[in-house]
């Protein structure tokens, strides 16, 4: 939006303080993620030690959250400073990530149907070297037994693909006690029993595949999430919807208070 005022030219008051607003909000958000972050791995004893962090072949949950809380505080600082010191530098930097953000994610969201069975691969690929590691993180290891609960499936693509766990591991070498077992998230949980029994898994795939069915989950999680998708396919698209629509607002304040700014700016020219 853009004022022909020239020497009468001002910023508006009601975008500037909006597009504050609005950052603030992503700017202690991020802050609150670096401090979940931080914390988690102040917990763990990474900060101490940050070769934890490439020992780990699977994927770290706290890297991610770390590298929110980054764009989240880096962007909302930006916008605020912008906003509040009427800066365009600061401001056409907070726009244009959030511009490449948001066409990063159509365009991911377009290959990713272009290109199914190669994102499957991916997934799979991704979803084994995680299991890999599943008892060399707690947080990696929470976050599969939770997707495992949640979907009720274990593996990527069945219970056998706890093999790829050396303490999983069927093998003649393996001396772990979870030998030829699940971790307890693949089980089929008993209404009755109140605490978790974390050995429900032990030796299960010893026994014939016929019998794994009364007790663990046997359907992959793959296969689960393509089943869970096409479900809840209206609330992924109103949830990418709602952060698009978050986004180009946004862009909109952003553009809009530049506009003003470089207005009064040419106006004072005169």
């Amino acid at each position: 939006m853009h004022y022909y005022r020239y020497s009468t030219a001002e910023v508006s008051c009601w975008y500037k303080y909006l597009l504050f607003s609005y950052n603030i909000v992503f700017w202690l958000a991020g802050v609150a993620f670096l401090a979940a972050g931080l914390w988690a791995w102040s917990e763990k004893g990474v900060l101490s030690d940050l070769t934890k962090v490439t020992g780990l072949h699977g994927l770290d949950p706290v890297v991610l959250v770390l590298m929110v809380g980054i764009v989240m505080f880096t962007l909302g600082f930006a916008g605020c400073v912008g906003a509040l010191r009427e800066n365009i530098c600061l401001l056409k930097f907070f726009c244009g990530a959030i511009v490449f953000i948001f066409l990063l994610e159509l365009a991911v969201a377009v290959l990713a149907f272009l290109f199914q069975d190669w994102v499957r691969d991916r997934v799979k690929e991704f979803f084994e070297n995680n299991i890999k590691s599943y008892r060399d993180d707690i947080d990696l290891q929470n976050l599969i037994d939770s997707l495992q609960k949640i979907n009720h499936c274990c593996g990527a693509q069945g219970p056998d693909d706890w093999d790829f766990n050396i303490y999983f591991n069927c093998s003649s070498e393996s001396k772990s006690r979870e030998k030829c077992g699940v971790p307890f998230s693949c089980c089929i949980p008993d209404p009755a029993q109140k605490v978790v029994n974390t050995q429900c898994g032990y030796d299960i795939r010893k026994k014939s595949k016929g019998q794994w069915d009364d007790q663990i989950f046997v359907k992959g999680c793959i296969l689960a999430l393509e089943a869970w998708l096409p479900r809840n396919i209206y609330i992924v698209a109103g949830v990418f919807i709602a952060i698009s629509l978050l986004q180009i607002f946004g862009i909109f304040l952003a553009r809009t208070l530049i506009s003003d700014i470089e207005a009064v700016k040419a106006g004072n020219a005169f």
